[in-house]
């Protein structure tokens, strides 16, 4: 078997469902990762995964969800592993767990801890008896599309505005989003708790990070990048990077240029992961740091 696999879900479950990356370790060295639009599921097969960070307790789970966040965490594997990991927009995430995200935010729950989280369990026992990813892959499928079609509805005002920001860079104001989509201010802020996790302006935050750490891991100056991004000038957008990801702009880069240079996927995107050579976790997207 190789060592992992990535694939698309099948087009039923995208956009919701963006990803699915199965990978096989036999040693890891630890993983800044960085704060993204999107909702992780590890469904793991072996040894845990710690997780520590700014802002949460560290926790120690073979299987866990990740909700969205504006704070960076160190994750590493105890010992060999391997697992599927399944990246989710944030609202499809609201439907396929049954909770409302501002629970999950900011933190990495166990998902045998949610209500009918039983059922996550039995998946991954499930998927760790199955010879080869294709058909690991393809299970994902069917229990992915039969528990998004039983879970709670999300709004498509709620993934319009997410949009929305996605596309401005995160330089909508709340107020334009309301607007948009014909819900007061107060009506905005609720549902993005609920369905998104984080408000509005911390989602933006998400956004605009994520742009500018792709502007800057693709050669742009600072000066350029906080220009682009809407940053006030070089030392906002320093100040936010760093309480965002941990290290200064500057730094990161280094460490992304380093860690490419040395043969490590710590840079681009897509790709499997086998140990040492560990990639961004989604397309389009910088997500981490080899450490």
């Amino acid at each position: 078997m190789p060592s992992g696999a990535v694939a698309l879900p099948h087009p039923r479950l995208r956009p919701g469902v963006l990803r699915y990356h199965g990978y096989r370790l036999t040693a890891a060295r630890p993983r800044l990762e960085v704060p993204v639009g999107a909702v992780t599921l590890v469904l793991g097969f072996g040894a845990p995964v710690r997780v520590s960070g700014p802002g949460q307790e560290t926790t120690t789970l073979v299987s866990l969800i990740g909700g969205l966040t504006t704070l960076p965490a160190v994750g590493e594997h105890l010992g060999a592993g391997a697992g599927i990991e399944v990246l989710v927009t944030p609202w499809a995430a609201f439907r396929l767990l049954g909770v409302p995200q501002h629970t999950l935010a900011g933190r990495c729950t166990d998902p045998g801890a949610l209500p009918g989280g039983e059922r996550w369990m039995r998946l991954a026992d499930a998927l760790e008896e199955l010879p080869h990813w294709r058909a690991r892959f393809a299970l994902l499928d069917r229990a992915l599309t039969a528990w998004l079609d039983a879970g709670p509805a999300w709004s498509p005002r709620v993934e319009y505005a997410w949009r929305l920001l996605e596309r401005s860079g995160g330089r909508v104001p709340v107020r334009r989003l309301a607007a948009e989509v014909g819900w007061s201010e107060r009506q905005v802020q609720s549902r993005f708790r609920e369905q998104i996790g984080l408000t509005p302006k911390a989602a933006a935050r998400v956004v605009r990070l994520q742009r500018a750490v792709r502007l800057l891991t693709s050669g742009l100056s600072q000066a350029e990048t906080a220009a682009l991004c809407g940053f006030y000038d070089q030392a906002h957008l320093s100040g936010e990077f760093r309480a965002m990801t941990g290290r200064t702009p500057g730094a990161f880069t280094a460490a992304r240029a380093a860690v490419a240079a040395s043969g490590g996927a710590g840079s681009g995107t897509g790709g499997a992961a086998d140990g040492e050579h560990v990639s961004d976790r989604l397309g389009g997207a910088v997500t981490s740091l080899l450490l």
